[in-house]
């Protein structure tokens, strides 16, 4: 699967961020935030499906997929939200609609909610939101990550592919896994993927999880059935915490929903970006 590429660039404050547009330039904004340990390869078909009928904007957030990665770069939750706030000054988006998976839930939220970055409407997908997160081997790698920086490089390569594997529940075809893993592959990689759950941090959602009530725009919760990552009944949890949020459970669905079920997902997410409330 060598077509999917972002075009462009933008250099944010924790580096360079590889970001593309598709579908016609003066459509109704829609912006897609990808998780960990994946990239912008996630919403490939939903972000085709969008495009039909909005201007859909594609991102890998620095650290992940074609942006930067580097020694010493800050890719915390923290600074990701502060990135999303700037790349959407830079594409001069005042209020777009926004589509949020995993760890890029946490970082949709933080950007509204801290730095008052607007949004129409927001959906989250399978969403960092609420705690205690961290599955037992994500907490094992935080707490030994320069161990593990330290694995033969085949080993790591094998680890990687297991872990974005176990994310889907019917499971992945070989090319779409190995385009999922193919950027932490490399030696550069390898840190970079270690880097990111090092400096994944419960408190930087501890600090927003009591204004969820305070959410005054449309959302949905969308969450796969079978999320071994983080279970359905978080589902429940965040959609009762955000004031009128609609909920809706995919089966069949693992973590990676946009994957695992795209045509069910953009289907839903086509009619919340069409609800005239």
């Amino acid at each position: 699967m060598t077509d999917w590429q972002l075009t462009e660039s933008f250099r944010s404050t924790s580096g360079m961020v590889r970001w593309d547009r598709l579908g016609p330039e003066g459509g109704e904004p829609v912006v897609l935030l990808h998780g960990t340990p994946f990239s912008s390869f996630v919403w490939r078909e939903i972000s085709q499906a969008l495009a039909q009928q909005y201007q859909v904007f594609v991102w890998d957030m620095p650290g992940y997929g074609s942006s930067e990665m580097r020694h010493g770069q800050d890719v915390s939750l923290a600074a990701q939200g502060e990135v999303f706030t700037q790349l959407l000054g830079h594409w001069g988006l005042s209020a777009p609609s926004v589509i949020a998976h995993d760890f890029g839930g946490a970082v949709a939220l933080r950007a509204h909610l801290l730095h008052k970055a607007a949004y129409r409407r927001l959906a989250l997908v399978d969403p960092v939101a609420l705690a205690p997160w961290g599955s037992p081997f994500f907490r094992l790698v935080r707490q030994n990550a320069e161990v593990f920086e330290q694995l033969p490089p085949a080993l790591h390569r094998a680890l990687v592919r297991e872990y974005i594997g176990s994310a889907s529940f019917p499971g992945l075809r070989a090319d779409v896994a190995e385009r999922l893993a193919a950027p932490w592959s490399d030696l550069g990689g390898q840190a970079a993927f270690y880097r990111q759950i090092a400096q994944a941090d419960q408190r930087h959602t501890d600090d927003i999880q009591k204004w969820y009530p305070q959410l005054d725009i449309p959302v949905t919760v969308c969450w796969g059935a079978e999320d071994t990552w983080i279970p359905v009944a978080k589902a429940h949890e965040l959609a009762s915490a955000i004031p009128g949020a609609q909920l809706t459970v995919v089966p069949g669905a693992g973590h990676l929903v946009p994957v695992d079920a795209p045509a069910v997902l953009a289907s839903t997410l086509l009619a919340f970006l069409c609800d005239p409330r």
